[in-house]
């Protein structure tokens, strides 16, 4: 289903019938549908694109457009989900219950892969005991470790210290002034720095950080993602504010970046 090039190489052939539209934009999603149209899959915020959030009413008005022409509104909550945005999940803060959520990555508590399905009672009962299985479908283990991992999110209050300390993040961050800094945006514990691609190498900077003891990533285009665990403290942020601050400090601001 996705456009990245490097989630396509080498996969294919691929499933037909995804149709691709651009995010933030009712009008275009619109067009695409059709008497034939099955189902919408979305991020409430995209990850993988660069944390693009979403524009005010825009997910409300995916789930009417959904409700009106009777498809399945799927909300991909692999990255957003279980406390990352300071919400259990991302498209709850818009009031909204989608007909499907897909689940994974902080499920498995960051020990065991596993991802999961979680749906409308009627949606679900579509699947029947063995017909939709496979080699390490219902995986005991990982099942067991889930539990556990929900158990922790819920007790330790991960998810309000990931919307407390994400707001606390986002202000720190916010407050640093660098000619190459284009954006900064973000929600919870999923954070964001898009520079300038002519004044900042985004790559090497990710390099710099690491070496420095702060992990990013690099995600589409010339942005900088961090999303640190939800147990992060204010003294813990207050080191990556540092970290981050005093590398761009002393980082060459580039023009043009090769």
């Amino acid at each position: 289903a996705s456009n990245n090039p490097d989630h396509q190489k080498h996969f294919a052939p691929f499933t037909p019938g995804f149709k691709l539209v651009p995010f933030n934009d009712i009008h275009a999603l619109e067009a695409k549908i059709n008497q034939n149209t099955a189902a919408l899959i979305l991020e409430p915020i995209q990850g993988e694109g660069g944390v693009i959030l979403p524009k005010a009413g825009y997910l409300s008005a995916c789930a009417a457009l959904c409700k009106q022409h009777n498809i399945l509104f799927i909300c991909d909550e692999i990255q957003t989900g279980l406390g990352r945005t300071g919400h259990l999940f991302a498209i709850a803060q818009e009031g909204i219950k989608p007909d499907a959520i897909l689940l994974g990555k902080a499920l498995g508590g960051g020990i065991i892969p596993i991802s999961m399905l979680v749906g409308r009672n009627d949606l679900m009962t579509v699947f029947t005991p063995g017909s939709h299985g496979g080699t390490f479908s219902g995986s005991p283990l990982a099942s067991a470790v889930s539990k556990a991992a929900l158990r922790v999110l819920q007790e330790e209050r991960l998810v309000e210290n990931a919307q407390t300390m994400g707001t606390y993040f986002l202000k720190k961050i916010t407050a640093i002034k660098h000619e190459a800094i284009k954006e900064v945006r973000g929600r919870g514990l999923l954070i964001a720095l898009e520079f300038y691609a002519e004044k900042m190498d985004v790559a090497t900077l990710c390099q710099k950080l690491a070496t420095a003891g702060l992990l990013t990533i690099l995600t589409r285009g010339n942005i900088l993602r961090i999303a640190p665990p939800l147990t992060i403290t204010a003294t813990e942020i207050d080191q990556a504010h540092h970290i981050l601050e005093n590398t761009l400090a002393t980082t060459t601001v580039c023009s043009p970046c090769h």
